[in-house]
């Protein structure tokens, strides 16, 4: 058993709930994650309150796609990874599928990849949305070329902050990270959702 936030109807904050499930046993291409730290993301909040262009497909529902931690246990067939290694899981997913609000997950190993020493759980589960989502809208979309003139909208939000380490500009001080404990969600959400917040909001696990 272990620890997992789950919501059992469509709304706010106030519908996630902490509740002990069955974790189960990786499948074929799966790997069973040691959760240490969440990323929060506005995708959460609006597939949570039926906003998002994936709709919940059935309740109780799992949320959560982005987060840091540890292997436990690897599925078959999956190669490059071994139980004790650090990871950070990579929003690649659907949450109608995989979810890892939790103190364990089961996730596809796809999404899942190596975190370096110099990256704790926090920084390992606070990067992967903001920077593709910047990279992708600036040089894929946007056509960003060395010597450009960019102006940022936003900068201070996590994907904000991560345009700017794109662009390249020296940066002055350090961005601000906001974290939650798992039984703060809730909170977390409702912060979220205040717009005020700098930075990324992690929630960290206590095992």
């Amino acid at each position: 058993m272990a620890r997992a936030v789950r919501f059992h109807e469509l709304g706010g904050p106030e519908v996630l709930r902490l509740e002990d499930v069955e974790v189960g046993v990786p499948g074929p291409g799966e790997l069973l994650i040691r959760v240490d730290a969440i990323g929060l993301n506005r995708a959460e909040a609006l597939f949570r309150g039926g906003n998002y262009i994936e709709k919940v497909k059935e309740f109780p529902a799992r949320l959560g796609a982005e987060a840091a931690g540890v292997v436990e246990v690897v599925g078959a067939g999956v190669t490059g990874f071994e139980p004790g290694q650090a990871v950070s899981v990579v929003p690649a997913f659907s949450m109608n599928a995989y979810g890892v609000y939790a103190e364990r997950a089961i996730v596809p190993a796809a999404a899942v990849v190596h975190r370096p020493a110099s990256l704790d759980a926090v920084g390992g589960a606070a990067v992967w949305m903001p920077y593709p989502t910047a990279y992708g809208a600036l040089v894929e979309v946007g056509g960003m070329r060395a010597g450009d003139t960019v102006v940022l909208t936003a900068a201070s939000s996590s994907v904000g902050l991560a345009a700017i380490r794109c662009t390249g500009p020296r940066q002055s001080g350090r961005p601000r990270r906001h974290a939650h404990r798992v039984d703060e969600i809730v909170e977390a959400h409702r912060y979220m959702e205040a717009g005020s917040q700098v930075g990324k909001i992690v929630v960290t696990v206590d095992h």
